[in-house]
């Protein structure tokens, strides 16, 4: 069976996994798609690619970030890029950002960096991506020499992607608002990174988890560098990961303005500690989100 004829005819992924996402109303379009993470439901995309995008598209879901590329193979969740460029679209589907893996190439020569970002660059511009993305550094990783040595990488990176046409943005977590002596990564970052060539992507619960400056106050020090932002709740008793809505991040109060942030696109994401299981959560998150959020900014 060919794989568009499989899309016509097979299943909602995981029966009662999905709820369809109600009070959306084509009369007001919203101003931004309202996106994905797709490390969200990361097990599922490994099990059954075709499944869970047919899945979480019925959830409402517009836009999508990758996780897990492999360069040598040049692909997406197994399927080339090409093939996975046309998965998204036989369900309207597009991917703005991907989450590359940079981490690994933080010490290694600047030639084998330079190789993988060209893979990345191949891969992005076939899935026609707006920006590749730096998301993480390894635990062993964060000290203050090595946010100064990325630093230097997500500048060359950010040359070698935008002139290839593509934007470039590093993604945050707490870790980087850690204090080392009094100094922390991210206004290292921020300091020693050109914004012509670096954008940022803010993860909005990690800054209210992790930083002593609002999403609000570091959008006023560099406005219009934001392009992108990651929406999730915080468990009001653990400050883990929980649906939106269910936590105790009031997004209609702390979000930021969409315009002084600069920004073009949004992506929910939960990375654990799920309810019931990953793809219920996506679809208790896409409905607050309709409900309470897209038309606010």
């Amino acid at each position: 069976m060919n794989r568009r004829k499989f899309i016509e005819t097979m299943g909602i992924l995981g029966a009662g996994a999905v709820l369809p996402v109600s009070g959306y109303s084509a009369a007001k379009k919203p101003k931004y798609k309202m996106g994905l993470q797709l490390f969200s439901v990361n097990e599922d995309m490994t099990k059954d690619p075709i499944g869970t995008l047919k899945a979480v598209t019925a959830m409402g879901y517009e836009d999508f970030e990758t996780f897990g590329f492999d360069g040598k193979k040049g692909t997406f969740y197994g399927y080339k890029s090409s093939e996975f460029k046309n998965i998204l679209e036989d369900f309207q589907g597009s991917a703005s950002s991907g989450h590359f893996g940079f981490s690994s190439y933080l010490a290694k020569p600047e030639d084998e960096l330079m190789r993988f970002v060209d893979q990345c660059i191949e891969g992005a511009r076939v899935l026609d991506m707006k920006y590749i993305t730096w998301p993480w550094l390894a635990p062993e990783q964060r000290t203050i020499d090595n946010y100064k040595l990325m630093s230097g990488k997500l500048n060359l990176i950010g040359e070698r992607v935008n002139a290839a046409g593509l934007g470039f943005a590093y993604h945050n977590h707490g870790f980087e608002f850690e204090d080392h002596g009094g100094e922390n990564g991210f206004d290292i970052i921020l300091k020693e990174t050109d914004p012509a060539l670096v954008k940022l992507q803010m993860d909005i619960y990690w800054v209210i988890h992790s930083s002593k400056r609002s999403p609000r106050t570091l959008i006023k020090e560099q406005p219009g560098r934001y392009v992108m932002w990651h929406i999730k709740d915080m468990d009001k008793i653990t400050r883990d990961y929980t649906e939106l809505g269910k936590g105790s991040i009031d997004y209609a109060e702390i979000l930021p303005h969409h315009t002084e942030s600069g920004l073009e696109f949004c992506f929910l994401e939960q990375g654990g500690n799920y309810a019931h299981n990953p793809m219920r959560s996506a679809a208790d998150s896409a409905s607050y989100f309709v409900k309470h959020l897209q038309n606010i900014f």
